[in-house]
């Protein structure tokens, strides 16, 4: 007996076993039982999905002497002829090979004949896209009014071409993509009614390469099986696809979080020696980021087509990268995929895009910058944010003075030679530890803008600020302290105590410190909620802002 392949031999013959159109099946079915059948219907989807097998059922069923509830019974004399393709009251026609308008007038003129054995005489149309202006018009006036016992069934991969004179005569089924576990369910029934062993990987491989197509991957899993044999491995069927391994793109994103270069090159170099095509490469890669991505914002795996093993693989990126970076990195591969069509040498664009996207510094937003430098996040609402007491720092002997902004310290303590030599030296690196502040944390630099070291005795460092609203600032933040503390050690390798005074010229003519708090406070309880006052005294007292009315 002649071989006959997959999507012939296990084509449905009945409505319950059509993959993944359930939707479609549950509907003509109603219909027939119903007794609600049109004149002209109209199967519209991707290639492969189960138009025109349908389409067959239905013209079956329609001529069927012993349907049950809404199914063909595959027993009777129309069904058999019609499955031996003998039936005469079943026409198929193809739409590209019968597209000009003689074929049409044929057409025409057959269906004024009543059907010879069964009650309906069905015309399935397939491609019916290809059809010219001309025939189409011949068409419309039979089509809108067709004799009685006539149904025209016209299945189309193409639905925009299809004039809309034409759709609006018929009842119009959009047939779906086939999901990939159906597409694997049905591959696994088959390959085990034929006695050949598969793994669940090269099912999802196949089931992948067909891209929702049943009739694809009915088509590919021959191939592999006149490849493989009876014993299908994932090895094999990588190499006879020649798919790139899904273990390349891993690698790619421990490159960019291990921040290695030369992978990069090995990279690139596995996909030339294996003949992969480098934008089959960029479009898997896109995926793989995409499947990361899902799993970073969903914290789940049930949006990724792949193996269970791939899915689990996929969990341990959820707190590696974040939403901002995978987008940044699939807008530079969008970018890449984009010029490597004109590029001469795409083994070189790649190489080059892969060292950028390992360079990609990861980003962070304003919030976690806020976070790092010390701010209180607020998380209960209705608690507002404590002010800092400043006795603590004397209880931790890290005392700071305040002095009255309008006078000078009496009896200030004599500075000893070594202090004075000391103190000059200070004055001169004063811009690097100012420098060294700003990069550990820069809202407390820029308070010291314009700052100096006035005194320093007995390892207490007085320094003057500019402003009455520095000194307030500088004064009530521990964190504040501590970091200059450690800056001192850096620079000029001496612990210091720190006192600070604001600069009389300008303290003069301003508020007081608590005055300015004050000021602050009252704004906020004024105009603003509980929940808005504490994140604005908040920041006035982390960042030294101030609260500007309109």
């Amino acid at each position: 007996m002649s071989f006959l392949v997959t999507a012939r031999k296990w084509r449905p013959k009945r409505f319950d076993e059509v993959v993944g159109q359930e939707h479609i099946s549950t509907t003509i079915k109603n219909a027939i039982l119903n007794n609600r059948i049109a004149h002209a219907y109209l199967f519209a989807g991707p290639r492969g999905v189960g138009k025109t097998t349908t389409a067959r059922i239905f013209a079956k069923i329609l001529n069927c002497t012993n349907s049950k509830e809404g199914e063909p019974c595959n027993d009777c004399e129309l069904c058999k002829s019609f499955n031996n393709s003998q039936s005469l009251d079943i026409i198929e026609i193809d739409g590209a090979s019968n597209r000009r308008i003689e074929e049409i007038r044929t057409l025409r003129e057959s269906v004024k004949y009543a059907p010879t054995k069964g009650q309906y005489k069905v015309y399935i149309i397939d491609e019916v896209h290809m059809l010219t202006t001309e025939s189409f018009n011949a068409l419309l006036k039979t089509l809108e009014e067709p004799p009685e016992r006539t149904i025209f069934i016209f299945a189309t991969t193409d639905i925009h071409k299809v004039p809309l004179t034409i759709v609006s005569r018929c009842q119009r089924f959009d047939f779906r993509r086939i999901e990939l576990k159906a597409l694997k369910g049905t591959l696994e029934k088959i390959a085990k009614s034929e006695q050949i062993k598969i793994d669940d990987e090269s099912l999802t491989i196949i089931a992948k390469k067909a891209d929702g197509a049943l009739r694809d991957a009915q088509s590919i899993f021959d191939q592999v099986v006149s490849f493989c044999g009876t014993d299908i491995k994932t090895s094999d069927v990588s190499q006879m696809l020649n798919l790139i391994n899904d273990e390349i793109y891993f690698e790619v994103t421990d490159a960019i979080n291990e921040k290695a270069y030369a992978k990069a090159f090995s990279i690139s170099d596995t996909i030339y020696s294996n003949g992969w095509n480098y934008d089959d490469f960029l479009n898997g890669l896109v995926e793989h980021l995409r499947n990361i991505m899902t799993v970073v914002v969903t914290k789940n795996v049930q949006h990724i087509e792949s193996t269970d093993a791939t899915k689990e693989r996929y969990t341990s990126y959820s707190e590696t990268f974040s939403e901002s970076d995978l987008l940044r990195l699939l807008n530079l591969i969008n970018k890449v995929q984009y010029e490597i069509k004109n590029s001469q040498n795409q083994k070189l664009k790649v190489e080059v895009a892969l060292c950028q996207l390992i360079g990609l510094e990861k980003s962070s937003t304003i919030t976690d910058l806020l976070e790092n430098q010390g701010i209180t996040k607020i998380q209960d609402s209705k608690k507002k944010v404590a002010e800092t007491d400043t006795s603590k720092l004397v209880a931790e002997k890290k005392e700071i003075t305040v002095p009255d902004s309008g006078s000078e310290p009496e009896n200030p303590p004599e500075q000893s030679e070594a202090e004075r030599v000391e103190l000059y030296s200070l004055k001169k690196d004063w811009p690097k530890f100012i420098e060294l502040v700003n990069s550990q944390k820069f809202t407390l630099a820029s308070h010291l803008h314009n700052s100096t070291p006035l005194e320093l005795t007995n390892n207490l460092l007085t320094i003057e600020l500019a402003s009455a609203e520095d000194l307030e600032i500088v004064s009530n933040n521990r964190s504040y302290l501590s970091c200059l503390i450690d800056s001192a050690k850096q620079i000029f390798n001496s612990s210091f105590e720190f006192e600070f005074q604001a600069n009389p010229s300008y303290t003069n003519a301003s508020p007081t410190s608590n005055e300015l708090g004050k000021k602050h406070i009252s704004n906020v309880d004024t105009n603003l909620s509980t929940d808005e006052s504490s994140l604005v005294n908040a920041i006035i007292k982390e960042l030294g802002g101030r609260e500007i009315k309109r």
